[in-house]
């Protein structure tokens, strides 16, 4: 498995779980609970855009992991 792929596959991750604190946040009537849920989506949404920017830039430097 490439540097590449295994980059891929943790943004996918972390988009899934940012996905899924957004939908607890929507679903819960604990006031609590919902801005925990939304600052954790937050937080995962930020590092989804940094892992965004280096997959960017490592697939420029080494266009073999880019996926097709």
């Amino acid at each position: 498995m490439t540097v590449g792929i295994q980059m891929h596959q943790t943004l996918a991750g972390l988009q899934g779980a940012a996905a899924d604190l957004k939908t607890y946040a929507l679903e819960t009537q604990d006031q609590n609970a919902k801005q925990m849920f939304i600052s954790m989506n937050q937080q995962l949404e930020s590092m989804c855009e940094q892992l965004k920017g280096r997959v960017n830039y490592i697939e420029k430097q080494e266009p073999q992991y880019k996926m097709k």
